[in-house]
């Protein structure tokens, strides 16, 4: 690929016709989820390109401004009322742009899926929301949406949303992802929504529920 953003990028099988942009938390790169293909033991059949893009470095002020790969800056640990949304449009558009490459490159935009955990899963909500042509769905792991106000409403062909949380998050508490749901299920958008017995991280019953959602919209 002549990559955007610096990725890693890994075929589940030859010739992939779908893609999954995955974009990692806080402090960590494109290596950190990695080793989640194998486990998602994807069938053959369905040949699938992952893309682990690696944050911008930037400067993150609640680490007392230690530079880090951030897709954004965080002033604050109430994460529901003081938002960088000018670092938020800026990797929007990165993301945006990785999409539109996948694209070119001859994976249909509606085979096309971004997920995201954490500070990840706030891009994959921002982007794939708003992407024209409309995607092929949304990961959201540990996430929040982080821009109620700017939230779009939801159109016919507006991409599913696959939303997972841990029930004991310390960092993005459950009730700040509750009502990220419920703000997009009024918008009208189609969620489907699981809670797990996890902190801030993913559990393998987490990683068992994605190939099943993959397939659903890929096949």
């Amino acid at each position: 690929m002549n990559e955007i953003l610096p990725s890693v990028v890994i075929d589940s099988a030859p010739s992939p016709n779908a893609c999954v942009i995955w974009l990692h938390g806080l402090g960590a790169d494109g290596h950190d989820f990695e080793p989640v293909v194998p486990e998602l033991r994807l069938p053959p059949s369905l040949p699938v390109r992952f893309i682990f893009p690696h944050a911008p470095q930037r400067p993150v002020t609640i680490n007392q401004g230690y530079v880090m790969r951030a897709w954004y800056d965080i002033t604050h640990p109430d994460l529901g009322r003081f938002v960088d949304a000018a670092g938020i449009h800026q990797s929007r558009q990165l993301i945006n742009q990785l999409v539109d490459q996948v694209a070119g490159e001859g994976i249909a935009p509606n085979r096309i899926i971004v997920a995201g955990f954490s500070q990840g899963g706030v891009i994959a909500l921002e982007t794939g929301l708003r992407h024209h042509p409309p995607i092929g769905g949304i990961i959201a792991l540990s996430t929040y949406v982080a821009m109620p106000d700017e939230l779009p409403g939801a159109k016919p062909e507006s991409p599913p949303i696959l939303m997972m949380h841990g029930s004991e998050d310390p960092l993005i508490p459950l009730p700040l992802a509750e009502a990220g749901r419920d703000l997009l299920l009024n918008k009208g958008y189609q969620v489907e929504w699981h809670v797990f017995p996890m902190p801030h991280s993913v559990c393998a019953e987490e990683i068992a529920v994605i190939p099943r959602w993959l397939l659903e919209r890929l096949v």
